[in-house]
């Protein structure tokens, strides 16, 4: 894997490919009837959201020039989240609960944000992010349902269109199986989720890392 991936546009693609923007986002005029079904089709997204209190994934991420790099996500509510990326990657993105981390061991160097700044919000927290501000897009498959989130106000996050399937035995009746990012930039990031599973104990200790300016774990 070379560098190149992780340039500076690179890396904030990433953290937006990983969530969505905490901010409104741009409402258009619509038939009372299709308020309806949009109120009714978000409300199942975050139940199925509210429904995982742990799951881990395999991912698949994927720029428009076709470069691949894969992982493992472990996620933990509220708040906790994980982002391993593949052998030979130097990167980890990890919340806490408290904080956002983004990790290059590469560089040596640590970058933390408030969960509440981090684009990651929504899926953390979707009361707060996905059911304010979400809006339905068709997907013309009834058991697809596409969420997109644009926050207009910081263009820097670019729009993020989350993806779920029917399935009963997900929380919720819902999987999501997929994120887009489409950066400030015009850069495409996709991101495919395999293997999910739920429900099962995950030590808080997974959410720490070591912190390459020195020795020890945080």
């Amino acid at each position: 894997m070379t560098r190149k991936l992780f340039s500076n546009t690179r890396l904030a693609a990433i953290l937006a490919a990983f969530g969505v923007a905490s901010a409104p986002a741009a409402y258009l005029a619509l038939p009372q009837a299709a308020h309806a079904q949009q109120a009714s089709q978000i409300d199942q997204v975050v139940a199925a959201l509210r429904g995982i209190t742990t799951m881990k994934a395999n991912f698949t991420q994927a720029d428009r020039n076709g470069q691949r790099v894969s992982g493992v996500l472990t996620l933990k509510r509220p708040g906790r989240i994980r982002f391993q990326y593949e052998e030979g990657v130097p990167l980890l993105i990890v919340s806490d609960g408290k904080a956002m981390t983004l990790v290059d061991y590469e560089v040596r160097q640590v970058e933390r944000w408030p969960i509440s700044d981090s684009p990651l919000g929504a899926l953390l927290d979707p009361s707060r992010d996905v059911k304010r501000y979400g809006t339905m897009k068709s997907t013309g498959n009834p058991n697809v349902l596409s969420v997109e989130v644009k926050d207009s106000s910081k263009p820097e996050f670019g729009t993020i269109t989350l993806v779920f399937v029917k399935k009963a035995s997900a929380p919720g009746g819902l999987e999501l199986v997929s994120w887009v990012a489409l950066d400030s930039q015009n850069k495409r990031t996709t991101v495919r989720l395999t293997n999910q599973r739920y429900g099962m104990s995950v030590s808080d200790r997974t959410f720490t890392y070591t912190d390459p300016r020195r020795s020890g774990r945080r």
